[in-house]
């Protein structure tokens, strides 16, 4: 015959919890990711960072996207182009 409990109240049907069923490797809080120092701030960031989340500069020369032109340079293609197409032209 089942065993019959007067209310849920009751003390007699708690379930014990057993810590050796627990698998305590799925909660570590420590990242197991590789980790170097940044060379500016040298605090622990990523193994794999582009960019320092801390002092916020680019890790390696590669990893910083690329510059506008200087205007000089846009100038000068500019009117030499339009140099040629005077010369094509005229």
């Amino acid at each position: 015959m089942p065993r019959q409990f007067a209310d849920d109240d009751s003390d007699d049907h708690e379930e014990s919890w057993d810590d050796s069923d627990q698998d305590y490797d799925s909660f570590d809080d420590d990242d197991d990711e590789p980790t170097v120092l940044c060379p500016y701030c040298r605090r622990e960031i990523h193994e794999d960072s582009v960019r320092c989340p801390y002092c916020e500069r680019y890790i390696s020369r590669e990893d910083v996207p690329a510059e506008r032109k200087p205007w000089w340079i846009l100038v000068g293609t500019g009117v030499g182009l339009y140099a040629v197409w005077r010369w094509l032209h005229g």
